[in-house]
């Protein structure tokens, strides 16, 4: 497995999810409940979740009767997601640097910073194409991502957590371009312990800016946490936008 391609591994493991996605489902589902009063999406409206993990976001969105598309590059997360498709929820392994359906969906939506973890900005740039070409003209994009600056001021360099008597020993540092993080998992289950490397790229609001209008993209509102409060560049921990895509003249 090419170190640049770590995330293929490490998201197709149960210790991942275990350690992620442990956090209280009303959360995400308040979160969630918050966008849409927000963007108030006709009931008729065509989603995708890009990224989407074993489908939580996906299954609230399609409860409330909106025609929801789930991928993710993890075969075990879709594998385990497709258990809950209905006439209007459906998952697929699909890698999003790689062309989807085109021109077809109202809503785009990125959560969890499901972004940031190619290895060049060329293939970050891919992935927007293709999100952007994903989208009928007028489309809107939802983006939830860590916000850079809080993260560097507030960085906890070294940890462990034990959940369901899984240890998980973190490290994390940064440089210039790059959060990294070392993860080191104990289980009884394992024979000896499991070391996986996180990356995830240092996107600030002025590089979604210039991503996301290359693409036809306009960023139309900024956000700094799940309550949907105002952006503060150091003050708040998620930079969560909404854009739009630009209609051709």
């Amino acid at each position: 497995m090419a170190a640049a391609e770590w995330y293929k591994e490490w998201f197709n493991s149960t210790f991942y999810h275990k350690l992620y996605f442990d956090r209280d489902e009303k959360e995400a589902e308040a979160f969630m409940q918050k966008l849409i009063d927000r963007l108030q999406p006709a009931l008729s409206s065509r989603m995708v979740d890009i990224a989407c993990g074993k489908g939580r976001h996906s299954k609230f969105l399609a409860s409330k009767n909106f025609d929801v598309t789930g991928i993710d590059i993890s075969p075990d997360s879709i594998q385990f997601a497709q258990q809950f498709e209905t006439e209007n929820l459906h998952f697929y392994v699909h890698d999003m640097r790689l062309l989807f359906w085109v021109n077809y969906f109202d809503y785009a939506l990125n959560l969890f910073t499901s972004f940031g973890y190619f290895p060049t900005r060329r293939e970050h740039d891919d992935a927007m194409r293709t999100i952007a070409g994903s989208l009928k003209p007028s489309g809107k994009l939802v983006i939830d991502y860590l916000n850079i600056h809080y993260v560097e001021d507030r960085l906890v360099h070294n940890e462990v957590k034990v959940i369901e008597g899984t240890s998980y020993e973190i490290h994390r540092w940064h440089t210039d371009t790059h959060f990294h993080k070392k993860i080191i998992v104990s289980d009884s289950s394992l024979l000896q312990p499991l070391v996986h490397e996180e990356q995830v790229a240092k996107f600030s609001l002025g590089d979604f800016t210039d991503m996301l209008s290359f693409q036809g993209m306009q960023i139309t509102e900024v956000f700094g946490d799940y309550d949907l409060n105002p952006y503060d560049i150091r003050r708040t921990p998620r930079l969560i936008l909404i854009a739009q895509k630009q209609s051709p003249l």
